[in-house]
């Protein structure tokens, strides 16, 4: 017989912030889970609506050293899965269905093999369990994050076109900007980044891998990829069908990486087709 792995002391997790919306129904809640350098702030628009079309409970998730929750020196996927479990004991859910994009896509499968008792159903958006970008891409930007230096005292708006011109000559897409920035706080007069730079580039190279799993999970799976995006390729097929042999691969036409964003009605469509009837 296999020995179980020890599991890692609850210790190591951190009470992660969320927000939950709707109300309980006889579907298990969905939990969605944001991507690097995002919030949950990237699921509201999106859960709000969920909610309204009948998805029942949902809860929007901050990832350790992003949003609101608590920073911690380590980042691997299994200490992002544990932090998600604990707070699913915290509210006394025993089965959810997880959805997460990209990072989060990654922490949802990892918790999905995990802990298949846990996830009723799993949706991954535009992600594979394969390494995914070039490291480098994302020291880049990181660097350059930390090099933003904007004076005391600066109103919002001063702050954030200084350190959108700060990024700029690295960062050229406005929109990629845009989506860092909004990690951009201020507390009384200061400025500075909300998501833990120091944590996340020294564990970059694990959060563009994927760790091994033997298990498959045996839950119904979905892949939501975007048509203009190389995040779930033709490659991925095998190692998807690997660790989730019940799972369907689904392009939404025109979307890129931020599926959800990019074409928000055919996103949520896609989802509610695949929640289990209540």
């Amino acid at each position: 017989p296999q020995a179980t792995p020890p599991r890692p002391s609850p210790r190591s997790a951190v009470p992660l912030a969320h927000t939950e919306l709707g109300v309980r129904g006889d579907r298990p809640p969905l939990v969605l889970l944001h991507g690097l350098f995002g919030s949950q702030n990237n699921f509201q628009t999106v859960a709000k609506a969920l909610v309204r079309r009948g998805s029942g409970r949902v809860l929007t998730v901050d990832a350790r050293n992003h949003g609101s929750s608590p920073h911690s020196p380590l980042m691997t996927y299994e200490a992002m899965s544990l932090d998600v479990q604990h707070l699913l004991t915290r509210l006394g859910i025993t089965k959810c269905i997880l959805l997460g994009h990209s990072m989060g896509g990654k922490t949802a499968m990892t918790l999905a093999l995990q802990r298949p008792d846990l996830v009723e159903r799993l949706i991954s958006v535009d992600i594979s369990p394969v390494s995914s970008a070039p490291v480098s891409e994302f020291s880049t930007y990181i660097s350059a994050m930390k090099s933003v230096k904007i004076p005391d005292g600066l109103s919002r708006s001063a702050a954030r076109q200084l350190a959108d011109n700060q990024l700029q000559p690295v960062v050229q897409l406005p929109q990629l900007r845009q989506f860092l920035l909004t990690n951009l706080t201020e507390v009384e007069g200061r400025y500075g980044w909300r998501v833990n730079l120091e944590a996340i580039a020294h564990h970059l190279a694990d959060i563009m891998n994927f760790p091994v799993f033997h298990q498959p999970y045996p839950g119904p799976a979905l892949f939501l990829g975007g048509s203009e995006s190389p995040y779930i390729s033709s490659r991925d097929y095998p190692e998807i069908q690997r660790l989730f042999p019940k799972a369907d691969v689904q392009y939404i036409e025109g979307a890129g990486h931020i599926v959800h964003q990019d074409k928000f009605e055919e996103f949520l469509t896609a989802v509610l087709k695949f929640l289990p009837p209540p």
